[in-house]
């Protein structure tokens, strides 16, 4: 309930931050992104309707949306690096046993060669999905994407997901109605972001 709270009500939650914190707020938010998409185990955390909203209080002069962005998508490109790099690891150290039948490299290779020719549209869509942008770093890590090949497609990726979302917070967040209705809005962001997610799932069973 706690954290439902908290994503409905990101705003009054996020302004009690700068109240409480002042310029520390801006590592907090850092912190908080580069979790959510650097650690498999945090995909919970608020992804974009914190960019939106952070976005929106910098409309209202609590905050300055150009080092607030600059600084995300650092944290969104790191977090993302770090997940990778993660995978990476596990993916040598696991995938080993080529007569094992959920560990054997063979996995990897089929994994590796999708992601040499369809990773980089998935590191960049996949910003822009709950959940999904958490597993796609640390699945392209362990399927040994090219690092070059990544680390461009996620620097793009990361530019393209922070600027979108928070710039669009600040130029229409302070709009009345927008104000007004905020938390239908979060709720609207999240419905729309897990739409993708909601129409595979119902395809995949359709399928079946």
């Amino acid at each position: 309930m706690d954290l439902l709270d908290i994503v409905l009500h990101l705003d009054a939650h996020l302004l009690k931050l700068v109240l409480d914190y002042g310029v520390w707020v801006y590592a907090i938010l850092f912190a908080i992104i580069f979790s959510e998409t650097g650690f498999v185990v945090t995909p919970f955390l608020p992804g974009d309707s914190l960019l939106f909203v952070a976005g929106a209080i910098a409309a209202g002069g609590a905050l300055n949306v150009h080092f607030l962005v600059v600084l995300l998508i650092a944290a969104a490109i790191l977090g993302n690096s770090a997940n990778y790099a993660i995978g990476r690891w596990l993916g040598k150290r696991f995938f080993t046993d080529g007569r094992s039948r959920w560990l054997n490299p063979k996995h990897l290779d089929t994994a590796h060669a999708f992601y040499e020719r369809h990773g980089g549209k998935a590191v960049v869509i996949s910003r822009f999905l709950p959940i999904v942008r958490t597993y796609i770093p640390f699945v392209a890590g362990m399927a040994a994407m090219t690092p070059a090949r990544y680390t461009a497609y996620n620097v793009a990726g990361g530019v393209a997901w922070v600027a979108s979302l928070a710039y669009a917070g600040y130029f229409f967040g302070n709009i009345p109605w927008i104000k007004q209705n905020l938390t239908l809005l979060i709720v609207g962001i999240i419905v729309v972001s897990l739409l993708p997610l909601v129409i595979a799932f119902v395809r995949s069973k359709m399928k079946k």
